[in-house]
């Protein structure tokens, strides 16, 4: 017979919780929605990935103190921007609050009326699955209805830094 163990959580630092998460590298995308009377909404998300292939879903999470988050709970739609290497500003942009974080962007209005940003290297447009309140921030799942896929690399965040990754095609 095994004995049973009793599990312990010691008390995580929060700063040392932070550094091992950011050593994880991720993609970066720019989640957009739009309300019923037209107003855009939109937030950089590197908290993005594929749930399930079929049905097909992805989720993004979104952090309660984010100032674009009522315009997503009134949303029933949104699209995931993925960017390209070269859109550090957009991800910056996306990140910080603004009165229009559109302002002076070209996009075009994707099936459900989301934004899709232009140059971009993939959108993937959903509607709204699931949302799930979760610590200080609410996981949201979509199902997927369209997806485009662009050439270009991506731009990836890797220890609180931007930064690109070029794969190496190379055979060894």
């Amino acid at each position: 017979m095994v004995a049973s163990r009793q599990l312990r959580a010691g008390q995580l630092d929060s700063w040392d919780f932070r550094q091992a998460v950011g050593a994880f590298t991720t993609g970066v995308t720019v989640v957009t929605t739009c309300d019923e009377s037209g107003t855009r909404y939109g937030l950089t998300a590197n908290s993005f990935a594929s749930v399930s292939l079929d049905p097909p879903l992805v989720l993004f999470c979104v952090d309660h103190r984010a100032p674009s988050l009522h315009g997503f709970n009134r949303s029933e739609h949104f699209a995931i921007n993925v960017l390209a290497a070269d859109q550090e500003e957009i991800a910056r942009r996306f990140a910080r609050p603004s009165d229009d974080k559109f302002a002076g962007l070209n996009w075009r209005v994707g099936i459900f009326g989301a934004p899709l940003l232009d140059r971009c290297i993939a959108h993937i447009e959903c509607t709204l699955e699931h949302r799930h309140p979760s610590g200080d921030h609410d996981i949201v799942i979509g199902r997927v209805h369209r997806v485009r896929v662009y050439e270009g690399e991506p731009l990836v965040f890797h220890r609180s830094r931007f930064g690109t990754v070029v794969a190496d095609t190379a055979t060894g």
